[in-house]
């Protein structure tokens, strides 16, 4: 019998829960003596979890890929003999199906998230010098886009427990410059839309949402409504790059309104500031979705909500895994929104993020930091000369870690990860 025969028998199973009561109890009652002991047994736990084990990815794109193949291959076959290659069939299939999943009225898929933010603060109107209300906790395309634009981010802080935008630091940053916020829905759960609504609202603000992290999940009002992320704010704009829970093959990206004027706006941003053909009526852009990632993303929409199903079965496995580790913090869920979980993100205390990152890639488990530098200590934004105190951020920038979190995870692959997380904070 091979190894992998004898590790699916019960015999097996019973010799892997016997090991796990030893592991308890030496270490909740570790005395020096025992603790070579404890080690040795612990590797030999390691190595029996890891035997013969796919290799775990960050994001496992190929084993997702597999399962699609026979829809993907026969519409690379069809597109490449009809060479449709721009603006095909596709992208306008993919245009009205995202539409009716979101429940939104318009969606103009272009190139990417980072041009879809540029083209949405682009429609706008707004002028050189305009303040726009942001995270400093987000990844730098939110950011950068509102400097290319001449106006100038106005960097708040995040919630401790969602790391979203903190409603209530609106307020202070307010100024007769302000014209819009920019809320992202981080590692895939909402920000607190109902109360950043109500504040655009009444002082005549736009919102913008990054939904790159978020779509699929939903927002839930305090009537009980529930709306798609993407879809609450002025403009809501994603990205398609492939690690997304809504992933193309190369790059993709997606701006979504109810607003009919904005609408008209950002489909003549997005085509050369174009009305008709050859009449530029304003200054655009060019960036749009190309037939081929339009297919694919056909193929992967009707399965977005299975995925993201194994998202968060993959997150009740590490929650119960960590729930009671005073060490870490499991992933807050707020009662006002679904979590998509884009990430699962860990927050630690009293124990080393970059220690455990080590030690995780030591015994190749891949794990990440999103994100080491905010915003607001980057470089590129040294000349606006902003003054943030930001204690939040700069915490949170010391303390989380993401683990392995797609589709694909499996129940030994996601044992190994937990054994490894444990194996570290239970040494340190």
């Amino acid at each position: 019998m091979c190894f992998m025969e004898y590790k699916n028998t019960f015999y097996f199973f019973l010799f892997e829960n016997e090991l796990r009561l030893i592991l308890s109890f030496l270490f909740f009652n570790q005395t020096r003596a025992l603790m070579p002991l404890c080690f040795t047994l612990n590797c030999l736990y390691l190595w029996l979890l890891s035997a013969e084990m796919k290799k775990i990815q960050m994001v496992d794109l190929i084993s997702q890929y597999e399962k699609i193949k026979p829809s993907v291959l026969p519409l690379i076959e069809d597109i490449m003999s009809k060479a449709q290659f721009i603006n095909g069939p596709e992208v306008s299939a993919f245009k009205n199906e995202l539409q009716d999943y979101l429940g939104v009225k318009h969606v103009i898929p272009c190139a990417n998230g980072t041009d879809a933010l540029q083209i949405a603060l682009m429609s706008l109107g707004l002028q050189p010098g305009d303040e726009v209300i942001t995270p400093s906790f987000t990844y730098i395309a939110t950011t950068e886009v509102i400097a290319l634009l001449g106006l100038k981010p106005i960097f708040v802080e995040v919630d401790p427990k969602t790391f979203c935008i903190d409603p209530s630091a609106l307020e202070a940053a307010l100024t007769t410059k302000t014209k819009a916020i920019v809320p992202v829905h981080l590692y895939g759960q909402s920000a607190d839309m109902e109360l950043i609504m109500s504040f655009a609202k009444a002082n005549n603000l736009f919102v913008v949402e990054d939904n790159a992290q978020a779509i699929g999940a939903e927002y839930i009002f305090s009537s009980g409504n529930k709306q798609k992320t993407g879809t609450i704010g002025d403009i809501g704009c994603t990205s398609f790059f492939p690690s997304k829970n809504l992933g193309c093959f190369g790059d993709g990206g997606a701006i979504c309104t109810n607003n009919d004027e904005l609408a008209k706006k950002l489909k003549m941003i997005a085509n050369h500031g174009q009305s008709k053909k050859y009449h530029h009526d304003v200054v655009g852009c060019n960036s749009r979705l190309d037939n081929l990632q339009a297919g694919v993303l056909r193929i992967k929409l009707r399965k977005l909500d299975d995925y993201i199903a194994a998202r968060r079965s993959a997150a009740k496995v590490y929650d119960e895994a960590f729930k009671d580790n005073p060490c870490i913090e499991v992933p807050f869920r707020t009662s006002s929104s679904t979590h998509a979980f884009h990430q699962y993100t860990l927050k630690l205390n009293g124990v080393s993020r970059d220690g455990l990152n080590q030690h995780l890639t030591d015994k190749g488990i891949p794990s990440m930091i999103y994100y080491p530098i905010p915003a607001h200590k980057q470089k590129m934004f040294a000349h606006f000369n902003l003054e943030c105190n930001l204690p939040v951020t700069d915490e949170l920038t010391h303390q989380v870690i993401s683990l392995p979190m797609h589709t694909e995870l499996e129940a030994d692959q996601l044992n190994f990860i937990i054994e490894g997380v444990n194996e570290y904070i239970n040494l340190n």
